[in-house]
């Protein structure tokens, strides 16, 4: 009797470990971001807020991107998914995606300055709608 009490306890232990282990790396690789509502309230609240680096998710203004002629640098607006309302400007400087279009979904990664202009390091364009089967394609 006492082997079959100290293998469920080995087996309690086992299972506990990798419980802790997947919690614990589900919860640091999850990927959380802002929208333009919660980043404009958050600077409001705390100005030093423009220190901290951040990620955003809105939808680019169609109309507003333009390239910087002779250096690497686009800017373009962005504006809230729900509130169309709230928007920001935007500079990056590297390579755009190539799915990057004037009207499409971006997660940002960066900081908002202290003028306004949220200065992006990463850009992540959003596209599930490219890789979605076409209604045509679910009726058949």
């Amino acid at each position: 009797m006492k082997n079959h009490s100290r293998f469920m306890v080995g087996l309690v232990s086992v299972a506990a470990v990798v419980s802790y282990l997947i919690w614990t790396g589900v919860s640091e690789t999850m990927v959380y971001y802002l929208t333009p509502v919660e980043l404009m309230a958050k600077v409001k609240d705390d100005r030093t807020f423009h220190e901290v680096g951040v990620k955003v998710s809105g939808k680019v203004l169609p109309g507003t991107y333009k390239r910087v002629d002779g250096e690497l640098l686009h800017t373009f607006m962005v504006r809230d998914l729900a509130d169309e309302s709230v928007t920001f400007p935007v500079e990056f400087r590297d390579a755009l995606p190539d799915t990057f279009t004037d009207d499409t979904e971006v997660v940002l990664e960066g900081r908002l300055r202290g003028d306004g202009v949220f200065e992006a390091q990463t850009l992540l364009t959003k596209c599930g709608s490219r890789y979605e089967a076409a209604p045509e394609d679910l009726a058949g």
